[in-house]
């Protein structure tokens, strides 16, 4: 997909947490956080991410679940997010997601295009899940393996099958 400067990628993802932040089964997670936030801050294509003064997301409550963590970033393009989420150092922390999440039956990873420069709020990524989560992948929200186009492209955007959502 191109680069378009009208446009970028929002993507949120949630994520059940197993145990609270502060215990030992979490550890690891935590200390894995600041490293894993500094490579997606330096990689190509990255826009934004949504952060509280620690530097992280993990105090923000989504969708009235104490135990759901969630991420939030904006990319230049689908291609940059792809790249990061699926390659390097984010790749190999995720393998270890089952010791720290639970795995969740719903969508729990939505995408969408945005205006470039705007920056998506928590209350319209809630949105974007339910809506995904309701009506299945659309234009309004969906997935690396049913993407949409950037608005006012031609044509779909081919998915590749080896695509894995990254808590999934």
């Amino acid at each position: 997909m191109s680069v378009t400067h009208h446009h970028e990628l929002a993507q949120v993802n949630v994520a059940r947490l197993r145990a609270p932040l502060d215990t030992p089964q979490l550890a690891d997670f935590v200390a894995n956080l600041e490293p894993v936030n500094a490579l997606a801050d330096g990689a190509p294509g990255f826009v934004w991410r949504l952060q509280t003064e620690d530097g992280n997301a993990t105090a923000v409550r989504v969708l009235d679940d104490d135990m759901l963590i969630v991420n939030m970033s904006v990319w230049r393009s689908l291609d940059a997010l792809s790249a990061f989420v699926y390659g390097g150092g984010h790749r190999e922390v995720m393998r270890r997601r089952r010791q720290w999440f639970e795995r969740l039956t719903d969508a729990h990873v939505a995408l969408w295009w945005v205006e470039a420069g705007t920056r998506p709020t928590v209350a319209e990524a809630e949105r974007r899940l339910v809506l995904l989560r309701t009506h299945g992948p659309t234009r309004e929200a969906f997935t690396f393996r049913t993407p949409f186009p950037v608005p006012g492209a031609a044509g779909p955007v081919a998915a590749d099958d080896d695509w894995r959502c990254p808590a999934g």
